[in-house]
């Protein structure tokens, strides 16, 4: 494919801020088509984007339109049905995190898309941060991974559960820490001990867990939406080498009790702006590539649902 057309299902918030400026900008690619079950966020988004065809039915989109993928980007709880509709056309998908409800779902969706033969991806963007990218480069040079640590704090105290309790919130939110162990530690789950809570709530909300991985690596799940604000930091470690990783600011790498290597991750990816030194532009640059060189991109449905599995783990395994 020279240039990739594009229908899209969604005009919200992520849609606007980082998805279609970045797809936007890149020259091969076509936003074709934009639906919206709101007509004046529809035509808000489509003018700016330049879009001509506009619908408040999917279904007459994907009908309509030739498209060769589809970015369905709508709350968790609403997402299954127009991804199985997209891949029962052949339509390759792209989606924002968390890829279902549950594993089950997510699951369902990887086996249709493996049967119609389309492509997939999920949204998982701290993979793509360059800043922690090139952090992982340089602690993979020096050795094998032994032991991750990913951390996400949020003050999320008195707020009602997600959606009305649609999805919780490991599964809606925090799934990017636990997705992050797995791409750190680079090795399949083997064990899973957790420790999970509800403080001041009446849904989950505090997430401990340690995972055991095929590699001998050791990862450290810390999280909770009851504390002082947001804090979502990583740690990589090897034999004689340490990355200290805030992606929103700065990476610390210690190596042989050397001086504290230091770099931003503004620097690293070139750009001030959050869509590009976060990591959005780059998985959508991902997508993009993918399609046009056949292949599956990295956090395909299979490997989201991998992901899936470990936040079941963390329950499943908790203390009573």
């Amino acid at each position: 494919m020279e240039r990739i057309r594009l229908g899209l299902i969604g005009a919200g918030g992520m849609a606007n801020a980082v998805h279609y400026p970045s797809l936007a900008e890149m020259p091969d690619v076509e936003l074709k088509a934009l639906c919206d079950l709101d007509e004046e966020r529809l035509r808000k988004t489509a003018d700016r984007f330049r879009i001509a065809a506009r619908y408040t039915n999917y279904r007459s989109m994907l009908e309509n339109e030739q498209v060769d993928a589809v970015y369905a980007l709508m709350p968790p709880h609403q997402l299954f049905d127009p991804v199985m509709d997209a891949i029962e056309r052949g339509k390759h998908v792209f989606i924002e995190k968390p890829p279902a409800i549950t594993s089950d779902q997510c699951l369902q969706m990887a086996t249709a898309a493996r049967s119609r033969g389309v492509h997939t991806m999920v949204a998982f963007n701290r993979r793509f941060i360059p800043v922690m990218q090139k952090a992982r480069e340089m602690v993979t040079a020096k050795g094998d991974v032994i032991q991750v640590v990913s951390t996400f704090y949020k003050d999320y105290r008195g707020q009602p559960p997600y959606y009305r309790g649609a999805v919780d919130i490991l599964t809606s939110d925090m799934i990017h820490a636990v997705d992050m162990l797995r791409w750190m530690a680079g090795a399949e789950v083997v064990d899973v001990v957790s420790d999970v809570q509800s403080r001041n709530a009446s849904y989950a909300n505090m997430f401990n867990a340690l995972v055991r991985f095929e590699n001998g690596c050791v990862g450290a799940l810390l999280g909770n939406w009851n504390v002082g604000g947001r804090r979502h930091v990583f740690e990589m470690h090897a034999d004689g080498i340490s990355a200290y990783c805030n992606p929103d600011s700065t990476v610390e790498i210690l190596a042989d009790n050397g001086q504290p290597i230091v770099f931003s991750a503004k620097e690293v990816a070139g750009s001030e702006e959050n869509r590009v030194y976060y990591g959005f532009a780059a998985e959508n640059r991902h997508f993009v590539d993918s399609l046009k060189a056949g292949r599956e991109p990295q956090t395909n449905f299979n490997d989201a649902h991998k992901t899936m599995q470990l936040v079941d783990l963390i329950y499943r395994n908790a203390w009573n």
